[in-house]
């Protein structure tokens, strides 16, 4: 009965709701105003002269107005100044002929293949400006060189790159050669020549690369590399190196305190030195004149000690420093040692190079260097009667034979050294670790 009763109250006023809906509706149709026809509305014509623009005039002004062209070229092997600058669109004997002869500008003839260059020019082929990338050899200095059209003549400027510095890091497996694995690989990455150069330097004394590597060895590389405009300009040193040659590992890391007057090194993952203290020779390719004896002297006639050792060699052969250390004297000396530098290394070491036609760039009185950069070039100043090297190593200022010295190591990091070395070390390890395929085993030596 209840539901029976519920059921009748609800239709009614569902029936109620529905009626109440349905004269509201009405009475909103009844009230609204209908919209006129769109064929009775007013209509007003308005007519307006507009001025189109002259297209001739437009056209004579851009055909009086000097266009001006910018190419950009990448020099090619065996290319000669006149290609590059006709690929550049140049055609302007004045711009040839103040890049052959101003000392700024000649650094363009100096490129290397695959470098950039882009140029600016008039319709008719008349340089506006040039620019260009100089890396200066045998330094890690990278110059800008601008070449600019000052109404009839040109003028040629220099500024340091502002590069901007990258660490990348590669895995590689030998198949064949160790050339063959940094020149290709899966992602198309080829590692520059410097690092594989700076790879057989680091693992030379441990692995034959001619004889030991077999396929399947594989190292991973992390290493520096400089950048400009989006450009690689150069590649730099190897910040750490990790080699399996036949199941066994060898590992080497770069380290260089910056709280320290002396240059970095290469060391194990333990802190110990990988290098020699000193070179045994300060000159790549050189043959020893005289050694360190008594002996005549070539010009007083007198018998005096010989407290150097002199290596013959071609004027202007580069001049390498045997060992990490600091510039404590570089300049002409008056006692016959010519154009002359003094460096001090660790403990009382100290070596010095005489009679140099010309010192490296920039090189000045507390300057860092690190063992085998070039610090000079042979020459045949001062006392001398031919062009050589003369070399002197001493301790505590004492010389001694450079050739029967025994310095083993360089000098052993300290404790606070060591702190910081380990930061370093640390770092490269992670990366090793992300470079090594899931699951390989290390064995180190």
């Amino acid at each position: 009965m209840y539901t029976l009763l519920g059921a009748t109250r609800k239709a009614r006023i569902v029936s109620a709701s529905a009626l109440l809906l349905a004269v509201c509706a009405f009475g909103a149709a009844g009230v609204a105003p209908l919209a006129p026809d769109a064929a009775d509305l007013p209509v007003k014509s308005v007519a307006q002269d507009l001025e189109l623009p002259n297209l001739s005039a437009q056209i004579s002004a851009l055909e009086h107005d000097e266009q001006k062209f910018v190419h950009e070229e990448k020099v090619r092997a065996g290319d000669t100044l006149a290609a590059l600058l006709t690929r550049l669109g140049i055609d302007d004997p004045a711009a040839n002929t103040f890049i052959k002869t101003d000392k700024i500008a000649r650094g363009v003839m100096m490129l290397k293949s695959g470098k950039r260059v882009q140029a600016q020019t008039s319709e008719d082929g008349h340089l506006q400006w040039l620019r260009a990338t100089v890396i200066v050899d045998g330094q890690d200095a990278v110059k800008n060189i601008m070449i600019t059209r000052k109404g009839d003549a040109f003028v040629a400027t220099e500024v340091a790159a502002q590069l901007e510095r990258r660490v990348e890091m590669h895995a590689r497996e030998i198949t064949s050669t160790l050339f063959a694995a940094t020149d290709s690989s899966p992602d198309g990455t080829r590692l520059p020549d410097t690092i594989s150069a700076q790879i057989v330097e680091m693992f030379s004394t441990s692995i034959d690369f001619r004889g030991d590597l077999k396929r399947g060895d594989h190292f991973n590389v992390v290493y520096e590399t400089f950048w400009q405009d989006g450009e690689l300009v150069r590649a730099g040193r190897i910040l750490a190196g990790e080699f399996t040659n036949r199941g066994v590992t060898h590992q080497s890391v770069w380290f260089q305190d910056p709280a320290s007057k002396q240059g970095g090194g290469y060391y194990s993952f333990d802190g110990k030195s990988l290098k020699k203290a000193f070179l045994k020779s300060p000159l790549e390719f050189s043959r020893i004149s005289s050694g360190f004896s008594m002996r005549v002297h070539p010009i007083s006639g007198n018998w005096k000690q010989h407290k150097g050792v002199d290596f013959a060699a071609a004027t202007g052969t580069p001049i390498r420093a045997s060992g990490d250390g600091v510039i404590d004297t570089v300049g002409m000396q008056s006692n016959g040692y010519g154009n002359m530098i003094v460096l001090k290394h660790w403990a009382n070491y100290s070596t010095a190079y005489a009679h140099m036609s010309r010192f490296a760039a920039g090189l000045k009185k507390g300057m860092k260097v690190s063992q085998g950069d070039i610090i000079g070039y042979v020459g045949t100043t001062g006392w001398s009667t031919g062009a050589h090297l003369h070399y002197e190593f001493r301790v505590n200022n004492e010389a001694k034979d450079p050739m029967s010295v025994n310095v083993q190591a360089q000098a052993p990091l300290t404790s606070a050294e060591l702190n910081r070395f380990r930061l370093v070390s640390a770092d490269m390890m992670h990366r090793f670790t992300l470079l090594r395929p899931a699951g390989t085993a290390l064995a180190s030596r």
